[in-house]
């Protein structure tokens, strides 16, 4: 059991380390920064509440991933946000190309955009992102196979060219 000292000192080191990957999940979820950015507020809220003992730094990491995965659902089934007309976030800031296949990833089916996202921008294997999602490896395999597809057929690409994110 931590006292408040080492609580803090493990909120603040896990804020450091993980806040940005967590807002990036849940801007995948919830297409939208403030969103994300609450989502991950709650979260450590959540984890200072239930002041969970992690066996090591992965066992964390993942906690976290799971909880925002979780919390980011949560929001989507709210009356408030599926009543909401959200508006289309800003990403003239990143290169053209980069902003188009971000635009891609985006407008994917979640099974297809959280693998990808996990798998691409968090450097997941299968075999962590099948943890994470509570499914079968084989089926985060066939979800990231048929996710490229997709992005090959609206981003284009050359016929054996592999799509890197």
């Amino acid at each position: 059991m931590y006292n408040s000292y080492e609580l803090n000192e493990s909120v603040r080191r896990a804020l450091d380390l993980y806040s940005q990957s967590m807002i990036k999940i849940a801007f995948a979820y919830l297409k939208n920064i403030a969103d994300a950015e609450e989502v991950t507020q709650e979260v450590f809220l959540t984890y200072l509440q239930k002041r969970p003992i992690f066996e090591n730094s992965e066992h964390e990491k993942a906690w976290l991933i799971r909880t925002t995965i979780n919390k980011s659902k949560n929001m989507l089934k709210t009356g408030w946000f599926k009543s909401r007309n959200p508006v289309p976030e800003d990403l003239s800031y990143l290169p053209k190309e980069e902003n188009e296949v971000l635009q891609a990833v985006l407008a994917l089916d979640k099974k297809y955009r959280i693998p990808i996202h996990l798998y691409y921008y968090e450097g997941y294997s299968i075999q962590e992102i099948a943890g994470i999602m509570q499914s079968k490896s084989a089926t985060v395999g066939t979800w990231l196979a048929r996710g490229r597809l997709i992005l090959k057929e609206k981003i284009g690409g050359l016929e054996d060219e592999e799509i890197c994110l």
